[in-house]
């Protein structure tokens, strides 16, 4: 189970590069709309015994400080990440730290991209939208084009819908990520027909600027859980590219 501090790294990202980490959660541990069978973080109810979060002005002056220290030395940020310990807007003050961290960017990595690792469950919230869409890469997730695939994968809070989810990410009129995690479990194959062909007719319907496709690569707390290789996942996403969709693929 990974615990992160409220900002850290930066460490290497397969989709990101150099990637300063900041964590909205607790530090010690877990709260999420989802409880993913895939999830580096570990279960839900094993990131139970923390529930305190951090406030804009603490994530505003832990930032602050790692940006300048970073800055002194030189050490290169290609982008300053919200994802950590569950889901990030859940914190309550999730607009205001989207304004500080763009100001600080701003300031000292003028270059660096903001970048927002969500499962998407809180977009019909109108300050979410508009907060995550003054970041540079809002970057989406969207697993399983059924609520009964989601369920088995995402293991989601009560109400989720993957319509009313498709629904809000419109808003975004196409100028988003859409991040999807490619794996098989003994009763889940994102490469299967139902998964894949429903998958592929929402990225049609969104027309996202950048599909990101993805699969394990750490510890996961559900055991059995078989990988993708990149060659595969290629494969399977090619008529999607050949329509002229940007795909990332990482293996």
């Amino acid at each position: 189970m990974l615990r992160e501090k409220t900002v850290f790294g930066p460490i290497h990202s397969r989709r990101l590069g150099s990637s300063l980490g900041i964590n909205l959660l607790p530090e010690n541990g877990k709260i999420c709309t989802f409880d993913c069978i895939y999830c580096e973080c570990g279960w839900n109810k094993d990131g139970r015994d923390d529930t305190v979060l951090p406030t804009a002005e603490k994530v505003r002056h832990d930032l602050e400080a790692m940006l300048k220290q970073l800055s002194y030395k030189d050490i290169p940020v290609d982008s300053i990440t919200f994802s950590g310990d569950g889901e990030p807007t859940l914190n309550p003050e999730f607009p205001q730290i989207i304004d500080d961290t763009l100001r600080l960017r701003d300031q000292y990595y003028p270059n660096a991209k903001v970048s927002v690792l969500s499962n998407a469950t809180r977009v019909h919230r109108p300050e979410i939208l508009a907060a995550l869409k003054r970041v540079d890469n809002p970057i989406m997730k969207i697993d399983a084009p059924t609520n009964e695939l989601a369920e088995r994968i995402n293991h989601p809070a009560p109400g989720y819908d993957v319509a009313s989810v498709v629904e809000a990410l419109k808003g975004f009129e196409g100028n988003f990520v859409l991040q999807t995690m490619f794996l098989k479990s003994n009763d889940f194959d994102s490469s299967s027909p139902d998964v894949l062909n429903g998958w592929m007719d929402i990225v049609r319907t969104l027309k996202p600027r950048e599909v990101m496709v993805y699969t394990i690569d750490r510890p996961t707390p559900a055991e059995q859980l078989q990988k993708f290789t990149a060659e595969e996942m290629r494969a399977l996403v090619e008529p999607l590219i050949d329509e002229g969709f940007t795909i990332q693929i990482k293996g």
